[in-house]
């Protein structure tokens, strides 16, 4: 049993190490997925939540959901999940948890494209962070060469 954000869980790190280690990061091509996924490859997520995803055998780039919810001065205010091989035994998953980094909960997302082919039974691990831009260039911009 392990304990993230107040939630008791149970986690196959076998399952979720080996399903990662075959996954694709994720795919979408908008701006706001590549300023997500660059500052993702730079490690540039708060260090709680790289913690967690060093433990499990998580690259950060390989969320199973990324969503821009919107501008702020400093940035953009994301939710973005990744999928890990076990149970919720306790928590609510309607309430995130608020840090001083942003929020965290754990829960079961309906978007169905990340991850479709996941072993079961999984939870998802739903962040809610304001990060940085890291340009306003276009897309072409986001490239780990910059």
């Amino acid at each position: 049993m392990h304990q993230l954000f107040g939630f008791q869980v149970t986690i196959d790190q076998t399952a979720t190490k080996n399903w990662y280690a075959a996954a694709c990061e994720w795919s979408c091509e908008c701006l706001h997925c590549r300023n997500l996924l660059y500052l993702a490859r730079q490690r540039a997520l708060p260090a709680p939540i790289l913690k967690i995803l060093d433990a499990l055998s998580i690259p950060p780039e390989k969320a199973t959901y990324v969503s821009e919810l919107y501008p702020v001065k400093t940035g953009h205010c994301y939710q973005f999940s990744y999928r890990i091989a076990g149970s919720i035994l306790s928590g609510d998953e309607h309430i995130s948890v608020m840090q001083d980094w942003g929020s965290a909960r754990c829960c079961h997302e309906p978007y169905p494209y990340g991850a479709p082919d996941f072993p079961e039974p999984y939870f998802d691990l739903e962040f809610d962070v304001i990060l940085p831009r890291y340009s306003h260039r276009t897309p072409d911009a986001l490239d780990e060469s910059h």
